[in-house]
């Protein structure tokens, strides 16, 4: 579950961490009302589940009142991949002096946290770490012990080798990794990332950015999070009570698989054979015929897809199950569009079966990934 900027600094600031005076606005009046309170200048942010959002033009210092009106009408109506903030974070600005970056995630490969820093931050950071891969300090962390001392040091140093840090800073550093390392750990994060931590012109040290990434599955022993959750549409929401997993994407092809790995080869293929994946929905291993109605409607209900992929390859996934699922969903639904099954695996050949035996217009069944790829494409685009 990916926090919000806004969300990502409150457990920031419980956690002893360092973020710039703020104030949240959920709509223009809001905004313009504590833009006149608090004074100028000010750093108005819209509130965007996406990277890159300095880049994006959704991050903007105002000096006066009549260019924070501006912009703060300006930036509810901007998108970023397609979203809308929904909120406008404003912050007191600061002089910087030097930017640092700092985060912890989690490296799948070796199975445990990293500690990863830079003395350079900001936007182009991960031009950095690609161009120039020594400046991006990387520090394996005990899952069980933690940090030690001597990482602690080893961040505080790699901070001073370009231009010395004061004494006061590198307290103030040290114990920002320190925090950082406690929330990591305690809200069972995948990731928490600041960048920049910038050090002022004043000497303080602050977080002017938060990402917060936390493990959907770790959940329930934090119920106290769970009124953080986002969903960048309906469409989320209903996928989220309903136990499947689903993402928005920008084309017009909705696709419906299970397993992650399945669902992504089969956005590949549908790329490659010149199509574009308007949204996708992965029902898990194990799906029933209820889990496969819901993730049909819940598809068929972005009125971009134009045509619909349905690839299952069962395991412990029965393939008479997703037909029944398949055939109900469509039923049930008020809107028609040309959909193509690819049923493999476990009673697979029962499922096309119930499905040819439909005479349902407008569907397909096919054996092949690569057969159903092409279908799918062509009718996307309005062929046969």
């Amino acid at each position: 579950m990916d926090l919000f900027e806004f969300q990502g600094k409150r457990l920031f600031y419980e956690a002893g961490i360092p973020t710039p005076h703020s104030w949240v606005a959920a709509d223009v009046d809001e905004a313009i009302e504590i833009g006149a309170a608090q004074g100028m200048p000010l750093a108005v942010k819209a509130q965007v589940l996406s990277g890159g959002r300095g880049k994006s033009g959704v991050v903007v210092i105002v000096r006066d009142n009549a260019q924070f009106v501006s912009v703060a009408e300006q930036l509810f109506w901007l998108t970023v991949n397609g979203r809308r903030a929904e909120h406008l974070l404003i912050e007191r600005a600061v002089d910087v002096a030097r930017e640092f970056y700092l985060a912890i995630t989690l490296d799948r490969t070796a199975r445990r946290p990293v500690l990863l820093f830079s003395a350079h931050g900001g936007v182009d950071i991960e031009h950095l770490a690609r161009d120039d891969p020594a400046a991006m300090v990387r520090l394996p962390v005990d899952p069980l012990a933690g940090l030690d001392q001597a990482q602690i040091d080893r961040v505080v140093e790699e901070a001073g080798k370009a231009q010395p840090l004061p004494e006061a800073a590198q307290q103030m550093l040290a114990r920002v990794v320190v925090n950082l390392a406690r929330l990591y750990h305690d809200y069972e994060a995948t990731l928490v990332e600041i960048n920049p931590l910038a050090l002022t012109t004043d000497g303080e040290l602050l977080a002017l950015d938060a990402k917060v990434t936390l493990d959907d599955n770790a959940l329930p022993r934090h119920l106290e999070l769970e009124e953080l959750r986002t969903f960048a549409n309906v469409r989320e929401r209903r996928a989220h009570l309903a136990g499947v997993t689903y993402v928005s994407l920008d084309g017009e092809i909705g696709v419906i698989g299970n397993g992650a790995g399945l669902v992504m080869s089969v956005l590949d293929l549908i790329e490659a054979g010149g199509g574009n994946a308007g949204d996708f929905c992965d029902v898990g291993g194990g799906a029933r015929a209820g889990a496969v109605r819901s993730a049909i409607d819940i598809v068929l209900a972005d009125e971009h897809v134009k045509a619909l992929l349905v690839s299952i390859f069962g395991g412990i996934t029965r393939g008479d199950e997703v037909a029944r699922g398949v055939l109900e969903g469509l039923e049930a639904s008020d809107r028609v569009v040309p959909v193509v099954v690819r049923l493999a695996g476990t009673d697979a050949e029962e499922g096309r079966k119930l499905l040819a035996a439909s005479g349902r217009t407008g569907l397909t069944v096919v054996e092949s990934l690569e057969e159903a790829v092409t279908c799918v494409v062509a009718a996307a685009g309005g062929g046969s």
